[in-house]
């Protein structure tokens, strides 16, 4: 009796041991679980669910303001192309970066991007819809993206990128940057009291380019100016005309540099303004306040606004707020300037 006794407890502590072994194994697998798991998945600006087993590596931007955002986080040779304008020295920021990208793109078609093997292609949301709807179709991986027009806009705009690409870190890192330029500029502009602050008018090769709420309208509230074309009242979609110019008589006009690789007479289709008689009354012609700043800057939708609203400050202002010469955020080492 006294050894079936003993033959029982054995085998109850041998049955307790075996249970808290297995919980401990339970146990380990869940923990480990979470680090086997792979992939991830990012909602875009058109309220699409995207998956990715792993962070991309080919990378492909249908615009430049998306490239500059891109190589904000990523070194160039993860860029299997790059917008056609990003080498033209009037347009582009980035050109230095562009000449060492033999791809240059426009917009490209399914069958030029399905040659690129993209891993993912970020568009903006607003006016690629064709391809945002063909290209996932043929399988290709796309992240559909709204076109900044102040700074909240910027913030959602990278960090959704950077959640496509899974670097959320150089996301956050990237916008610090942009804040912490955007509160210099607002520290310099401080010395300029509220008397001596100036109205300024774009001309654009898009005449609606200046209306109110859009990027140039906030590049200005940066930069401490009043935007005249906001101030009299345009909105999105209507066009700048010569009798506002004259209504508002800016103390700046701003004139377009753009000359698409210089096969554009940009001087001509500033002479019909600077040189037409009903015009030279206006307080910037009068007095020669014409502005021509780096379009690279002042029509830039990425975290390089801020160098257009600087670029925008500089000529209302001189040099209370430097020039920006040669300027692009990046966390990528060797990128930033």
């Amino acid at each position: 009796m006294a050894k079936e006794k003993m033959m029982e407890g054995l085998l109850r502590r041998g049955s307790l041991l075996l249970g808290a072994l297995l919980l401990l194994l339970a146990m380990g697998c869940g923990k480990t679980a979470p680090e086997q798991a792979s992939g991830y998945t990012v909602t875009d600006a058109q309220g699409r669910a995207v998956a990715f087993e792993e962070k991309p590596v080919r990378i492909l931007n249908y615009g430049l303001w998306l490239d500059d955002i891109v190589l904000g986080m990523l070194p160039p040779e993860r860029l299997v192309g790059i917008d056609h304008m990003a080498d033209d020295p009037n347009s582009s920021n980035i050109v230095d970066i562009a000449e060492g990208i033999a791809e240059k793109i426009n917009h490209p078609s399914a069958e030029r991007v399905l040659a690129l093997h993209p891993d993912v292609v970020f568009l903006d949301a607003d006016i690629d819809a064709g391809p945002a709807q063909t290209l996932p179709e043929l399988g290709i991986r796309v992240v559909a993206c709204r076109k900044p027009h102040n700074a909240e806009e910027l913030h959602a705009a990278v960090r959704l990128v950077a959640a496509a690409l899974g670097e959320e870190e150089k996301g956050a890192a990237l916008i610090g940057l942009f804040d912490a330029e955007r509160e210099a500029l607002a520290g310099r502009l401080r010395e300029v009291p509220q008397e001596a602050r100036k109205t300024v008018v774009v001309i654009s090769m898009s005449p609606t380019y200046g209306s109110r709420g859009g990027l140039f309208d906030e590049l200005c509230s940066m930069a401490g100016v009043t935007n005249g074309a906001a101030e009299i009242g345009l909105t999105a979609g209507q066009a700048l005309t010569k009798e506002h110019i004259v209504a508002v008589n800016p103390d700046v006009l701003i004139v377009p540099v753009w000359n698409d690789h210089g096969s554009y007479d940009i001087e001509k289709f500033n002479r019909e303004y600077l040189g037409d008689p009903a015009l030279q009354t206006v307080r910037a012609i009068r007095d020669r306040r014409i502005a021509r700043p780096h379009e690279g800057y002042i029509y830039n939708a990425s975290q390089d606004m801020i160098f257009g609203a600087q670029d925008i400050a500089h000529a209302a202002y001189g040099d209370i707020v430097p020039l920006p010469v040669h300027r692009h955020l990046s966390v990528v080492e060797g990128l930033a300037r």
